[in-house]
């Protein structure tokens, strides 16, 4: 008998001695890469990441989501998409798979941004900021054993976001009121942000929408190319059409600085490293002259 409580007593030790398992990770989908990103700099190890539009030469606009795509999302815990119409198919995959487990973030609802207003949020740092902390609530909802994690992850990240709005406000003090314009408002929060003179805005709106623009809009673009109006042409390489890329050359014949823009972030860069190196791009686009 006695010895069989001491086998017995030992086996329990022993299971006992034995490392816990460590919890399934967190099951993320970002309809944006950009915003996969930002999950993954903030879930780390706790989180697996699945991104939808993650293609740099794919046009957005034209993406249409599939059965797969489907089911991935019916078994994610947490769901990022961007909002104000950009990614449209989500919210209609969302309803065709209720969950009361999964989390939904929408970006444009964060920084109350709605259909109409300009869908290209990663360009505005305060937006991805709201993001962060929102995913950062999220992820500590779902897995509060980690939240320590988090939130210091959340802390790194929003030093490398002071370091990038620092960048901005350096450009700014150099470069605001540099007059520039671009085929498509996709860098226009940035713009604005730098304080640049943005030209030929509903030229922009136009191509963003599909639609043509009127031909006074189309005379201006081309006039201010010619004349060296601008400072700089920022140009969408990812969803470039035929009258976009006429522009593209037309600034290239006048001398004009062309400041290469996209919509997805590269394949491996990170946010912030992606919003640098466009920064610094444009810095040297708007020194040249």
């Amino acid at each position: 008998m006695r010895r069989l409580l001491h086998r017995l007593l030992v086996g329990a030790v022993m299971v006992l001695s034995v490392p816990l398992a460590h919890a399934d990770p967190v099951n993320i989908v970002a309809a944006e890469n950009v915003y996969g990103d930002i999950c993954r700099q903030i879930g780390g190890q706790h989180v697996t990441v699945v991104e939808i539009l993650s293609n740099p030469d794919q046009d957005p606009h034209a993406f249409e989501a599939g059965a797969s795509i489907a089911r991935t999302i019916a078994t994610a815990r947490l769901v990022v998409y961007n909002g104000a119409d950009y990614d449209a198919w989500m919210p209609k995959l969302l309803a065709a798979s209720r969950s009361r487990s999964r989390e939904v973030i929408e970006v444009a609802r964060l920084i109350h941004r709605k259909s109409g207003d300009n869908p290209h949020l990663w360009y505005q740092p305060a937006a991805v900021s709201a993001l962060a902390r929102a995913v950062v609530d999220a992820l500590t909802r779902i897995d509060p054993a980690n939240g320590a994690d988090y939130a210091a992850q959340h802390a790194e990240f929003e030093a490398s976001m002071q370091r990038l709005r620092d960048r901005i406000a350096e450009l700014r003090e150099r470069h605001v009121g540099a007059v520039v314009t671009a085929t498509e408002p996709v860098f226009e929060y940035m713009a604005d942000a730098l304080g640049l003179t943005m030209r030929n805005r509903r030229f922009q709106l136009a191509v963003m929408n599909g639609t043509e623009p009127s031909p006074r809009e189309i005379a201006t673009f081309e006039n201010d190319l010619r004349t060296r109006a601008v400072r700089a042409l920022i140009f969408n390489v990812q969803t470039s059409g035929s009258l976009a890329e006429r522009m593209r050359k037309l600034a290239v014949e006048s001398g004009v600085a062309v400041v290469n823009v996209t919509e997805t972030e590269p394949t491996g860069t990170t946010y912030q490293q992606w919003m640098a190196m466009q920064l610094d791009a444009l810095d040297r686009a708007l020194a040249t002259r």
